[in-house]
């Protein structure tokens, strides 16, 4: 028996055999053509193809792992279509005069080298996108099937890296767990992984001899265990079937209150990115929608989404929820979420940037479409308003006034909306230092804790480099919570937490200890987070 330790992404136990997966890349020749024009022809035809292609895992995925996640191949859909890509490749073959799988495979290359090179974080990550997408336009060009047949016996993949288009081609019924050498905790296959529910390890040094043989993963201590012997696989066998019973379990509390033994009730929500995610949340028996992330809706238009297309997505989703509350974030475009169309520019330092509210109130009119899109859905149900990114009680001030301008125009019009409350994210050291005076202002708080730990400990977190320094329990972090809680509860703001650091839970009870009254969580986290709350 051989042991191998990664880091796990997913906690859980699988047993099977590995399948040692390749992407089987094909060495591209480069063959002098003689009508340049046909071979452009080519090349089109086969990124329409591609298109196509990436539509349909689109659809694919959103069935299998909710909108947010699905978004990837929306993504690469319109990469395929990006302008300064797309002359490279007609310019290579015109210039040239090369075969278009070719110009393809070296334009694929050179980008990625080009994001791969980039400082910022986000950025140097879109190279394995543009690599990806380039494989897929050469294998159609070559007649070749893109990735994803992983046989009919259930499997650990085992693989150097996994593109998102692989992940989600593969039958999810044959999926046993993931094993990669390369990849980030904050990838779109990790995130693919944890939200389906699959054992993944990351940063194994892997080995093609492992092809076929036993093996057991057990996400819980990050450990894989090559041809086990006996005693190992009994205990590994006896701990997967305790894990199935846990989550058995678990589905008992279903339809349970989230309240504590001494009788304190907390609001336990679930975070959404699109209304197609709102099946997982009731699936999920969350209380409500602590965390809509609207820009969403941006991220997948390929321009400004008009007023009635998100009435009709805030309409939806408060319907569905049938009265429990929802609470969407306004646009929060920015730093590592960049929409073309909206002509950003390039920043040194995006995170610290023109991003969320900064956005919103110097481009009034594209947040009054907003507003106005959410105070019409709110006669359909309880949705309440969310401002990101706020340090100051002036921009509270001024989103407010919007909302109070736009109310007068729907009364002169007879349109009716309902109650809405409105509160802010609590995700910088300025918003917490002054959160006494912004409860004033507003009716919740709810602490992002992702963005709140970047800027605390000058992190950033989509860094790798500095995962070993990167450390949500930071006492400055846990304090800055307190706080905001105190002062929340001081002038009657009811406060909760909506990131990350809300499913952390060895941080539940400390969480519930300080005070805070509602928790938003990924909807897979809602029913054991419940099971701490109700032995409290």
């Amino acid at each position: 028996m051989d042991t191998y330790t990664g880091k796990s992404i997913f906690k859980g136990i699988a047993i099977g055999k590995i399948l040692f997966y390749q992407k089987g890349e094909q060495a591209v020749t480069r063959v002098k053509i003689q009508d340049a024009q046909a071979e452009i022809k080519r090349y089109e035809d086969a990124t329409q193809q591609a298109i196509e292609q990436l539509n349909a895992l689109y659809e694919k995925a959103v069935k299998e792992v909710g909108e947010v996640n699905a978004a990837v191949f929306e993504v690469h859909a319109m990469m395929l279509e990006d302008d300064d890509y797309m002359d490279s490749i007609r310019n290579m073959i015109e210039t040239q005069q090369v075969n278009a799988e070719f110009a393809v495979a070296t334009t694929g290359d050179n980008f990625s080298k080009m994001f791969a090179d980039m400082e910022d974080e986000y950025f140097s990550a879109r190279a394995a996108d543009v690599k990806d997408i380039s494989e897929r336009v050469v294998n159609i060009l070559s007649g070749k099937e893109s990735g994803g047949s992983i046989g009919d016996e259930p499997v650990i993949i085992v693989a150097d890296d996994l593109a998102p288009s692989e992940t989600v081609q593969m039958d999810k019924d044959k999926l046993l767990a993931f094993v990669t050498r390369y990849g980030s905790s904050n990838s779109h296959t990790a995130i693919l992984a944890r939200t389906m529910n699959i054992p993944a390890l990351i940063g194994v040094e892997i080995s093609e001899e492992w092809n076929g043989k036993l093996a057991v993963v057990d996400g819980y201590t990050g450990s894989l265990y090559i041809e086990p012997n006996e005693e190992t696989l009994a205990a590994m066998t006896a701990k997967q079937e305790e894990d199935r019973k846990a989550r058995e379990l678990l589905q008992k509390l279903k339809g349970k209150e989230d309240v504590t033994t001494d009788g304190r009730k907390i609001r336990l929500y679930a975070n959404i990115g699109g209304v197609k995610d709102v099946a997982n949340v009731l699936a999920n028996d969350a209380a409500g929608i602590g965390l809509f992330r609207s820009e969403f809706l941006y991220l997948e238009s390929e321009d400004y989404p008009n007023e009635e297309a998100q009435f009709q997505a805030y309409k939806t989703v408060a319907e569905n929820m049938a009265g429990k509350k929802v609470v969407v974030r306004t646009l929060d475009i920015g730093a590592d979420k960049q929409v073309d169309y909206f002509d950003l520019g390039h920043e040194e330092n995006p995170a610290l940037g023109y991003r969320a509210i900064r956005i919103c109130l110097t481009r009034t009119e594209i947040f009054k479409t907003q507003l106005r899109a959410l105070l019409r859905a709110s006669a359909y149900g309880d949705i309440a308003i969310m401002y990101p990114m706020i340090i100051s009680v002036k921009e509270v001030q001024q989103a407010k006034a919007l909302v109070e301008e736009i109310k007068q125009e729907l009364d002169e019009k007879g349109i009716a909306y309902g109650n809405v409350e409105q509160g802010i994210m609590i995700e910088t050291p300025a918003a917490v230092m002054i959160s006494e005076e912004l409860a004033k202002e507003v009716d919740f708080f709810s602490i992002g804790t992702n963005d709140l730990t970047q800027y605390t400990l000058a992190i950033d977190r989509q860094n790798m480099k500095l995962d070993t320094f990167y450390d949500a329990h930071h006492p400055a972090v846990l304090r800055m919570i307190q706080m905001t809680i105190e002062n929340g509860h001081k002038h009657g703001c009811w406060v909760g937490i909506c990131g990350e650091l809300g499913a952390d839970m060895t941080l539940t009870k400390t969480f519930i200890e300080m005070g805070i009254d509602e928790l938003s969580v990924s909807p897979s986290f809602v029913l054991p987070i419940r099971k701490i709350i109700r032995e409290m």
